[in-house]
């Protein structure tokens, strides 16, 4: 009891802390545990819209691209990510929250790595009121007083100005960011970077630190790993940071669909603190980690770590994943969950689920789909979103070897019928992270049936829903909330700014 009430007041810390800070990045904050900073608005209206990819590239009929999250400063800016060009070239955009005018705007020079389906474009907002975002040649860029319509803006490169200055143009062939960025609360940022063979400095692909002085750190993905064979930062892996500022989570890899770990870094010098093979929960083997994925670790209250993977093999277990769970050093691996490919899960408090009779004092909000027609066995296409309790298991119902699984404690099914599919078969649920609203007992999800709706924890039912956009198979998207409640989310390459 004593141990539940200490999590309780460490998870009422994290909502207090969110209720004070802007939304920075992917997951709101360097834990990723996407609370709303403050109560959210009415799905009424759509207030105000606004493209975030300019040239959309529909492959059949999917849109096969992550977006980076957008951002909210504490005088309620909202910042946007905006892809310029079929397969790149991308700007930062800073808009009003009350009518989506664009206050100032920003090109880049950055450059995608290598990629499959499009990768994420993920500046950062330091609690400093600094935006930092990609640039070429791993540089990070950045600009002030992001609520003004002119700031100081400037540069650092992770492995020094002077060999950059010196190498430019090796540097921009060489090296390239491959994450969204992370900040941590002194204003520190992290990345994954790729180098290729032949980069200047001996660089090799790893992860990043820059320092709020311009200061830069780096560490190869072999050697954080201690295995050499080990060459990448998995793409789209925003890193995480503990409660206590002290670990950096990341994960690596060998290869754009391969096996790794998930590693705990020194989050001043990047020096190798703790490590966990990725493994399948069923079949005991490694697990594949795929760079199509946005998966990105989430730090619980209590220091746990989620991360998501695929199964060994795609498509075992209906190409789901898994949320795999370990304790902060590590070194204890927990009841994993049921799905967690392409997710980066939200921590819900126990206390938003009057129905919830378990011990946990936190809970977790994920996606849940069953995508048709994929797997050994067949995938039924009954999407859903779920709400789990990490501490409690059942059998899961996915797997042939009797896998226990996170308890499900809530979940909701898409309302929306695909079209020609038999009955039963609904859109997706289109989300890399999602919003949870403590004071309403909500969450706020998107969907690939053009909607974005509020899911009442209490009633376990759909309470509110707006049409966005026209259905669209697509990659996943972040929703966020920003200072004045008002609910944001991307569908179909477009930003809408939804309130009451």
């Amino acid at each position: 009891m004593i141990r539940r009430l200490l999590l309780a007041a460490v998870l009422a810390a994290v909502v207090a802390h969110a209720a004070q800070a802007a939304w920075r990045g992917h997951g709101q904050n360097s834990q990723h545990s996407g609370i709303a900073p403050v109560p959210a608005q009415k799905l009424n209206r759509i207030a105000w819209k606004t493209p975030i990819d300019l040239d959309p590239q529909v492959t059949g009929d999917v849109l096969f691209a992550h977006y980076g999250s957008a951002m909210i400063t504490e005088g309620n800016t909202v910042i946007l990510p905006v892809k310029t060009g079929a397969d790149g070239g991308f700007r930062v955009e800073a808009h009003s929250a009350a009518n989506g005018a664009t206050l100032w705007s920003l090109d880049t020079d950055y450059v995608l790595p290598d990629h499959d389906w499009l990768p994420v474009f993920g500046p950062v907002l330091t609690l400093q009121n600094r935006v930092y975002y990609p640039g070429e040649a791993g540089l990070i860029r950045w600009r002030d007083t992001p609520n003004k319509a002119s700031g100081d803006t400037g540069w650092f490169a992770f492995y020094g100005a002077a060999a950059y200055q010196a190498h430019q143009a090796a540097y921009r062939s060489a090296v390239k960011i491959a994450t969204p960025l992370t900040a941590d609360d002194a204003g520190n940022v992290y990345f994954g970077f790729v180098a290729e063979a032949g980069a200047p400095g001996g660089l090799k692909s790893g992860i990043a630190r820059v320092a709020a002085d311009g200061t830069g750190t780096w560490i190869s993905a072999t050697e954080a790993s201690g295995d050499t064979a080990m060459t990448q930062v998995q793409m789209n892996c925003a890193p995480a940071i503990s409660y206590d500022k002290s670990t950096l989570y990341i994960a690596v890899s060998n290869g754009p669909a391969g096996q790794g770990y998930l590693l705990g870094l020194d989050t001043g010098t990047l020096k190798p603190k703790y490590k966990v093979r990725l493994l399948d929960p069923s079949a005991g083997d490694n697990a594949e980690i795929s760079d199509d994925s946005s998966a990105s670790p989430t730090v619980g209250p209590n220091g746990d770590v989620y991360f998501g993977v695929l199964a060994r093999d795609y498509p075992y277990h209906h190409a789901r994943g898994w949320l795999l769970h370990f304790d902060s050093a590590l070194k204890q691996t927990k009841i994993p969950g049921s799905f967690g490919w392409d997710i980066t899960p939200s921590i819900v408090s126990a206390a938003m689920v009057p129905s919830y009779k378990g011990k946990s004092s936190y809970l977790l909000m994920t996606k849940y789909n069953n995508y048709a027609g994929i797997g050994i066995v067949l995938g039924d296409g009954h999407n859903k979103i779920a709400i789990l309790d990490p501490n409690g298991s059942q059998i899961d119902e996915y797997s042939s070897t009797n896998t226990a699984v996170m308890q499900e404690v809530l979940t909701m099914t898409g309302p929306t019928h695909f079209p020609g599919a038999p009955a039963g078969q609904v859109y997706e649920w289109c989300i890399s992270t999602a919003v949870v609203d403590p004071t309403s007992s909500s969450v706020f999800v998107n969907s690939e049936d053009g909607h974005l709706y509020r899911w009442n924890l209490k009633t376990n039912t759909i309470a509110e829903g707006i049409q966005l956009n026209t259905p669209l198979p697509q990659a996943y998207t972040a929703t966020i909330v920003g200072q004045d409640g008002t609910v944001y989310t991307t569908n179909n390459s477009e930003f809408y700014a939804v309130r009451k």
